[in-house]
């Protein structure tokens, strides 16, 4: 198990990943050329979004850096957007020790590679610290097919995963805060055959209670329904 992040180890790993500029800005050429921001946005969502917060992607895990107060002051500074991109791929690569007394990373290096670490990392350079940026809209059908779809059928949002439970086969008969607790704390009520453990268990700190709320809602309203009767 990961350690969990605290202010302190998070300012020392901060410290740490500015420091890597040193390390990156001598190729002065344009490290997006080949980059796909759309695709680094999904795969931040998916990949980085649960320990993250960015204002841009609608993420507010607090597990790793918030990456706008990470950047917003380096960018006022005059840190350019190809710098951060660079930082931002040096950290995916190679995530710094807490301290020098510890020397577990933060977070599996290499948690997205090659040109997926591309992508990610001009997204990232892209919004992150950017003043004025709003977070997208909550669209709970959306949440669910990026962040749940992998892993759980829901006819409505046109998934298949079979790695969790059908909800069109569980959901129906369960109370709102039935559905709440399976999302907030997995391990409470594991449907047998299944194991224990899969599925994340901080998506009541990644959402809001009016998203979580939300998404609750949409389960209720369209598991065990024909394809296309959800809004």
């Amino acid at each position: 198990m990961l350690p969990k992040w605290h202010d302190r180890r998070a300012r020392l790993g901060l410290g740490a990943a500015l420091a890597a500029l040193t390390l990156v800005a001598f190729s002065g050429c344009d490290l997006q050329e080949d980059a796909s921001t759309d695709r680094g946005e999904q795969l931040f969502v998916q990949n980085c979004g649960s320990c993250h917060a960015l204002t841009a992607a609608g993420t507010n895990a607090n597990v790793g850096p918030n990456l706008d107060f990470a950047f917003q002051q380096a960018r006022a500074a005059g840190m350019d957007q190809d710098t951060i991109e660079g930082v931002v791929e040096n950290q995916i690569e190679n995530p710094r020790p807490s301290s020098p007394d510890n020397v577990q990373t933060y977070m599996p290096a290499n948690l997205v590679e090659g040109q997926d670490a591309k992508d990610v990392a001009a997204y990232v350079a892209s919004v992150a610290g950017v003043p004025g940026l709003k977070p997208p809209q909550f669209v709970a059908k959306e949440f669910f097919t990026t962040n749940c779809g992998s892993c759980h059928t829901l006819q409505d949002a046109g998934t298949t995963a079979t790695v969790g439970p059908v909800l069109d086969d569980v959901l129906p008969g369960q109370s709102p805060a039935e559905v709440k607790q399976s999302i907030e704390d997995p391990s409470a009520k594991v449907t047998p055959g299944f194991p224990n453990g899969v599925m994340p268990n901080n998506f009541g700190e990644t959402l809001t209670p009016q998203q979580l709320n939300q998404l609750v809602a949409y389960l209720l309203q369209v598991a065990g329904k024909s394809a296309g009767g959800g809004k």
